[in-house]
């Protein structure tokens, strides 16, 4: 690796799914000190925090319900402690994706996702950013949002209301903590495969790959590698983007 990360420390929620254990392990890969959070999924954390370690980097789990303010306060200020009082990168992964059609949906499960997927980037952004401006260099804050935040799919309307708040999150936080040297930003992930999805849902695994100008699903470590770039040096002049990680699929035409 090219060791774009030496030297930071980054905190990556929702790291024991799919796609958080990609980003976390791309940024050890280059070089990142890196705190792996996680609700349930502490075994799956644990297997990338132990395979960093044995590859001869850092990495720690810590857990926490973010749907909660005070777990996000909580988790910000572990990791900036566990890292000697620095935070310089944090990817906000952690999210859910149930479905449900509008027509029925009570408060409860429209309230369950908005906490789970925007709330928390709301308190940890927030918690991160006063850590950030106040250490040399400012940090990174990446939001992983989805390609659903424009394009609405069926028994999504809560995810992809979240998703589209999400972005706009992210642009909003760029204008504001960017003169404390902190940039904002997002990645929108297309369909990313993961164990079991091509037989839970084959015809539209096909479709998609059908559609994509790359001719697959996006991989974990596609996202990884989008967060890397953002996290680091290379995007020192990228902030309040939304970086589209979905294989050419927005690109083709609907008619």
């Amino acid at each position: 690796m090219n060791g774009l990360l030496d030297g930071q420390v980054a905190l990556v929620t929702g790291a024991g799914g799919g796609i958080g254990r990609g980003i976390a392990w791309r940024f050890a890969e280059e070089g990142a000190a890196v705190v792996l959070h996680c609700r349930t999924a502490v075994e799956a954390a644990d297997e990338v925090a132990s395979r960093v370690r044995e590859s001869g980097g850092r990495a720690v789990v810590v857990r926490g319900d973010l749907s909660d303010e005070d777990a996000c306060l909580r988790v910000v200020g572990e990791a900036a402690e566990w890292g000697g009082g620095r935070l310089t990168a944090l990817v906000n992964n952690a999210g859910v994706q149930p479905t449900r059609e509008l027509r029925g949906m009570s408060v409860a499960e429209w309230r369950a996702v908005v906490d789970t997927n925007l709330s928390s980037v709301f308190a940890c952004t927030q918690a991160a950013a006063d850590i950030m401006r106040e250490q040399d260099g400012g940090g990174s804050v990446t939001h992983i949002a989805s390609i659903e935040a424009s394009h609405p799919a069926p028994l999504h309307a809560h995810y992809s209301a979240s998703k589209a708040a999400v972005v706009m999150h992210a642009r909003s936080a760029a204008l504001e903590y960017g003169p404390f040297g902190i940039r904002v930003n997002s990645v929108s992930p297309g369909l990313i495969h993961r164990e079991g999805l091509a037989e839970a849902w084959p015809e539209g695994v096909r479709r998609w790959e059908r559609a994509a100008p790359a001719g697959r699903l996006g991989r974990p470590e596609d996202v990884g590698d989008a967060c890397v770039f953002l996290a680091s040096g290379l995007a020192g002049w990228v902030t309040g983007h939304d970086l589209v990680v979905d294989g050419g699929v927005s690109a083709r035409p609907t008619w």
